[in-house]
């Protein structure tokens, strides 16, 4: 079962995607100065777990995780790689599992009604919802929330400092995901204090 503490570790959790894994560490310290410890790094890039090793043996106050988990065999490697902790754009009986027996806290995706009482069935409260907006927003959000009280979301997927105050302000949203404090154009020229801007902007939405 995911750890409550996961969605509260700040309003936003920043969904991070690494061509280098040398960029790794100087954006973990950027996001962490501006208020946002909760680091997502997709498992979408050959840099990726290397990205989470760096960022876990040198950002001890970042609380770093792995995202796109998709498979066992992935579950496994970001676990050795140093992950604290896995998200899933969405899950199958032999995924969940794998995430139970990492023993990290893990948000599994969901994008319908069914989806999240499945989960809710094994135990897991702490769920994704993704993608959020093609998925129906948070009109969608606030209908789930009166049927399944207990079910509490990071909803991810085209969310902006714009939409994502509105989502926040649902009862069963614990924080959202976003990729809008991380420029591409930032992360290339190394302009970290941007970062940390965009990151502290982000830490106040709620």
């Amino acid at each position: 079962m995911a750890s409550p503490s996961l969605l509260d570790l700040a309003p936003v959790l920043p969904v991070v995607v690494l061509d280098d894994p040398a960029d790794a560490v100087p954006l973990a310290r950027a996001l962490v100065a501006g208020g946002l410890p909760g680091i997502e790094i997709t498992l979408r890039t050959e840099a990726a777990l290397d990205a989470i090793g760096a960022i876990a043996a040198h950002v001890p106050e970042a609380t770093v995780g792995a995202g796109t988990v998709t498979s066992p065999a992935l579950v496994e490697a970001a676990a050795q790689a140093g992950a604290r902790f896995l998200v899933s754009p969405g899950w199958t009986d032999t995924l969940l599992r794998a995430m139970q027996g990492s023993g990290l806290p893990f948000l599994p995706g969901v994008s319908t009604a069914s989806e999240a009482v499945a989960l809710l069935e094994r135990g897991v409260t702490d769920m994704k919802f993704f993608p959020a907006e093609a998925a129906g927003g948070t009109a969608y959000l606030r209908s789930l929330s009166g049927p399944l009280p207990r079910a509490r979301f990071c909803p991810t997927g085209g969310i902006t400092p714009a939409s994502a105050p509105a989502y926040l302000a649902l009862p069963n949203v614990g924080c959202v995901g976003g990729t809008w404090m991380l420029p591409q154009d930032a992360i290339e020229a190394g302009d970290w204090a941007r970062v940390e801007a965009l990151a502290r902007e982000a830490a106040a939405l709620r």
